[in-house]
């Protein structure tokens, strides 16, 4: 695992001459000076903006103090303000941590529908300052890592993907590796020229790119991942561990794959969303209090209760809105709630509530 952040002179010297700033802490005034000195919150500058394609952007983000570096493929929480309001988004690291400049990069792609993400590709510039989390995740390769690795990404699920191979380039140490990788044309492949200079000087990596709506009418059958793709792009999968990351789709297709063919263990999935389970044919919605923001809504029995506190104009915290970070994380003060992941009945007062992957089962009240 990454080390701890080892205390700087500056950071040392603040700390010596905190109790002179009482009430508040050294950090908060040399803040005024430089963002990035402080050291009782964390933030990044961004130093570069480069449009990947044609709605995909990659920020280099300089952080400030306590930053500690990343395993390839982990991600982290992005503060992003908008109009006065702060929403928080989880994005994978996309840059290799063995990077010489003291920066990272993420690498993020707009959504039609959402908010966040098309302002993050659009307005965010360079000299703008991010508030930011400590890197997370247990999607990495092991240190003992695999001797025949196979990547399957989508989009912009490449981005972990793209940190390992970068990061065994910069090692001296990327084994034999194939590599499939699916965008909907040849202009939407992320990381385009890098990749296909990678798979022009890299002799042991095999770059297979799946333009699926170049398969026309086929691109269900053929485009798309299925067992005859893969045993002719790459034969040896069997013997290959495998690190997946896309939407849920290629997602499920893998996992039912793997799974028929005996090799589950081997298969590695990073995803974009929580992976919900049916919902009961007798489930119910309801109405949800929200005590401490004195917030009553009816609520269906299948939006996550982030988004219904959301769309009743709260702004509650939050992170990577698929039950990984526990940002969201609430009290059930009563009624009860169903996890979307499993199904399950939360009812248990005092019982911890992820808002973002949780919806209401009838009434509830919730410590937000």
């Amino acid at each position: 695992m990454p080390s701890a952040p080892k205390p700087t002179l500056t950071s040392q010297l603040m700390r010596a001459i905190d109790s002179f700033a009482f009430p508040l802490r050294t950090s908060h005034y040399v803040e005024l000076v430089n963002p990035l000195w402080s050291t009782s919150k964390l933030q990044a500058r961004v130093i570069k903006v480069w449009d990947e394609t044609k709605d995909a952007r990659t920020l280099t983000l300089k952080p400030g103090l306590n930053w500690r570096s990343h395993r390839a493929g982990q991600h982290v929480r992005v503060g992003i303000p908008i109009d006065g309001e702060h929403f928080t988004r989880t994005y994978t690291i996309s840059s290799a941590p063995e990077r010489n400049d003291d920066a990272f990069t993420i690498t993020v792609k707009a959504i039609s529908d959402g908010k966040i993400s098309p302002h993050i590709v659009r307005n965010i510039k360079v000299g703008d300052y991010l508030p930011i989390g400590l890197p997370q995740g247990d999607f990495f390769l092991p240190d003992a890592q695999p001797v025949l690795p196979l990547f399957i990404t989508a989009g912009s699920g490449i981005t972990p993907a793209m940190s390992m191979l970068r990061s065994l380039i910069a090692r001296d140490r990327l084994p034999d590796t194939v590599h499939m990788h699916y965008a909907p044309h040849e202009l939407d492949v992320i990381f385009a020229a890098e990749l296909r200079a990678m798979a022009r000087t890299q002799s042991r990596y095999t770059l297979h790119e799946i333009h699926t709506h170049s398969y026309g009418e086929l691109k269900q059958s053929k485009g798309y991942f299925n067992a005859e793709q893969i045993d002719e792009l790459c034969p040896d999968w069997r013997t290959r561990d495998v690190y997946a990351c896309g939407p849920p789709g290629l997602m499920a297709a893998l996992e039912q794959h793997f799974d028929n063919a005996g090799r589950s263990q081997y298969l590695h999935i990073e995803r974009f969303l929580a992976d919900f389970a049916a919902i009961p044919a007798d489930a119910v919605g309801g109405r949800v209090r929200f005590r401490r923001s004195a917030t009553d809504i009816d609520a269906s029995h299948d939006m996550p209760l982030l988004r219904v506190a959301e769309e009743a104009g709260l702004n509650p915290p939050h992170g990577c809105r698929m039950g990984i970070c526990h940002t969201c994380n609430t009290t059930l003060l009563g009624g009860a709630v169903r996890d979307l992941r499993t199904g399950k009945l939360i009812s248990d007062v005092g019982s911890v509530v992820q808002t973002c992957v949780c919806a209401t089962a009838g009434d509830c009240e919730l410590d937000q």
